[in-house]
């Protein structure tokens, strides 16, 4: 398979997705499933087999991906990763990545996304700042949000492809805005879930029916996306398979903690949620689900009643 430059309706030929984990997985399948040609890497040889059962073509490295598509969407665990990936795609001769786009939708540091833009730039590859707003379980079911930043005609250009595995998708204007807006709502998720846990466990103890408060809560003014998808979870005492692994979702904590002592906010409901992720992580919980803090919560009220 090779690329063929397309124009505008034609455009992108072929998608490819750096990442098939969780999120980049079902990315690929929606994308699939919408009748887009996609092309797709990542290093674990298991989940490339997954994706393979979805109609996905795995390709042996991101050069491969990079040489054949005329878009890229990463989706990537760490900074690391997406310096890997730049630099095996500014190492490809120019002729090879003549009209591609880079989207990242992975959850990193402002500063990583910067300056992989920059190094992609010298090689006339835009790429675009757009983290996903959802869990895992959302993106199963195409229920995330995209949070776009960078050029806005590379945006345009991507709305239809992300209309096949999103919901919705805002623009933010100039590029990592998006990346702040994501800071910022996980600031929201973390403390909703760790709210959502003290909320299940209080209940649990005051004798009332969880699923019945459940639906109560649900109806009225207390409740929260994270609420509703994570309540489920805490009442069942099952966390795994996670839509957010807690190892995973420490980076982001770290992420938030750094971004919000740049600005010199303090977050005083961040950091007491911060403690109990901490904690869970102790536990040997890093596999588990995010809503697992409802369990370090329990053992908390059984260590001061017992």
């Amino acid at each position: 398979m090779t690329k063929q430059p397309g124009q505008g309706a034609d455009w992108p030929q072929i998608v490819g997705v750096l990442g098939l984990g969780i999120m980049g997985s079902s990315i690929a399948r929606h994308l699939v499933t919408a009748g887009r040609q996609v092309v797709g890497y990542d290093p674990d040889p298991a989940q490339c087999r997954k994706a393979r059962e979805t109609g996905v073509i795995i390709v042996e490295s991101p050069t491969a991906a990079a040489e054949q598509a005329d878009l890229l969407l990463s989706s990537l665990p760490s900074g690391q990763a997406l310096d890997d990936v730049v630099a095996a795609i500014t190492s490809m001769e120019s002729r090879q990545l003549d009209g591609l786009v880079m989207v990242d939708l992975s959850t990193l540091s402002l500063d990583c996304k910067v300056n992989n833009r920059d190094r992609l730039a010298a090689v006339g590859v835009p790429l675009l700042d757009c983290p996903i707003s959802g869990t895992g379980a959302q993106a199963a079911t195409g229920d995330i949000a995209i949070f776009a930043s960078g050029a806005s005609t590379d945006w345009e250009k991507c709305r239809p492809v992300f209309a096949d595995f999103a919901r919705a998708d805002h623009y933010l204007g100039e590029f990592g805005n998006g990346t702040t807006a994501k800071l910022i709502a996980n600031l929201l998720v973390a403390i909703h879930n760790v709210a959502t846990a003290e909320a299940i466990v209080l209940g649990e103890r005051s004798g009332l029916d969880l699923t019945t408060l459940c639906e109560v809560i649900a109806s009225g003014g207390g409740t929260s996306r994270v609420f509703e998808l994570r309540s489920p979870l805490m009442i069942r005492d099952e966390y795994e398979p996670a839509t957010m692994k807690l190892d995973v979702w420490q980076k982001d904590l770290d992420l938030i903690s750094e971004f919000a002592t740049k600005y010199g906010v303090t977050t005083p409901l961040f950091s007491a949620s911060s403690a109990l992720y901490e904690s869970a992580l102790a536990d040997g919980r890093g596999q588990q689900d995010t809503a697992a803090v409802c369990s370090v919560i329990r053992d908390m009220v059984d260590r001061e009643s017992g």
